[in-house]
């Protein structure tokens, strides 16, 4: 078991190196990315095919390697990421001026949001996301948006997928309850979190779009239930709006759901 871990490992070490040395000299030929990487060329030959095979690398009509558009879509989404969190920094510590309440950056990872940038409130939060934190999309106000803006099919088929683990008594667990509530908070242009993932805890939640309308992430605001206000709403909303229009989002509140 161990000897099969080594050389899974040692496969991933030795693609990288090939994905590093083409990066570095592109188009290159196979002679050198085995001169460069010190690999075996019938290895890295190997390699290369699998990296071909998987749209990571492409091979030109010469024979020669190039980094393949797959790892460009790739790229793009982790300059996506940097860039909203550049953009969100000023709207964010306004929002927790106003406030005066932790505001939360999030971005979808699969079945879960990642917290990827936080400004902390003056006032202790019960439970506070730390940056890198996750959690499941059902028990978030950000992640209901994420569940609304993809539609019913898809929002069911997360349920059936997840099961929707209770995290407390207030957990959405049926898949019906979770869809209109996902339904609503996508057509309202903002989502609620009641105590849903941490016992106290409340949140308020709006969609984040880029230039095309997708929404790429969420902003929101955290607080303990019984400081959160209603009249906050308008508030988070029109800061999810500043920070979808400086990453060129044009239009109004979000459109319909998907069926």
């Amino acid at each position: 078991m161990k000897n099969t871990e080594s050389a899974s490992i040692q496969v991933i070490d030795r693609m990288a190196k090939l994905l590093e040395a083409i990066a570095a000299a592109e188009p290159a030929s196979l002679k050198i990315l085995s001169a460069e990487t010190g690999l075996h060329p019938s290895t890295a030959h190997r390699i290369l095919a699998s990296l071909v095979d998987n749209g990571l690398v492409e091979r030109n009509p010469a024979g020669h390697y190039c980094l393949g558009n797959r790892l460009l879509g790739w790229a793009g989404r982790v300059q996506a990421r940097v860039d909203v969190r550049r953009e969100a920094l000023p709207v964010m510590e306004a929002l927790r001026t106003a406030l005066g309440e932790t505001v939360n950056l999030t971005v979808r990872d699969g079945d879960e949001v990642v917290y990827v940038e936080r400004v902390s409130s003056p006032q202790a939060v019960r439970v506070e996301q730390v940056i890198g934190g996750r959690a499941p999309l059902h028990v978030t106000a950000v992640g209901k948006l994420f569940l609304g803006f993809d539609g019913q099919a898809a929002a069911l088929d997360y349920a059936r997928r997840t099961g929707l683990p209770a995290f407390t008594k207030h957990t959405l667990t049926d898949p019906g309850l979770l869809w209109e509530a996902a339904r609503r908070a996508w057509e309202c242009a903002y989502a609620l979190d009641d105590e849903e993932a941490d016992l106290g805890v409340g949140c308020i939640g709006v969609p984040v779009r880029d230039a095309n309308g997708r929404m790429v992430a969420g902003l929101s605001v955290s607080a303990p239930i019984e400081r959160r206000r209603d009249e906050w709403v308008a508030q988070v909303m029109a800061a999810g709006e500043r920070l979808s229009a400086r990453l060129g989002y044009r239009g109004g509140q979000p459109g319909r759901t998907r069926a």
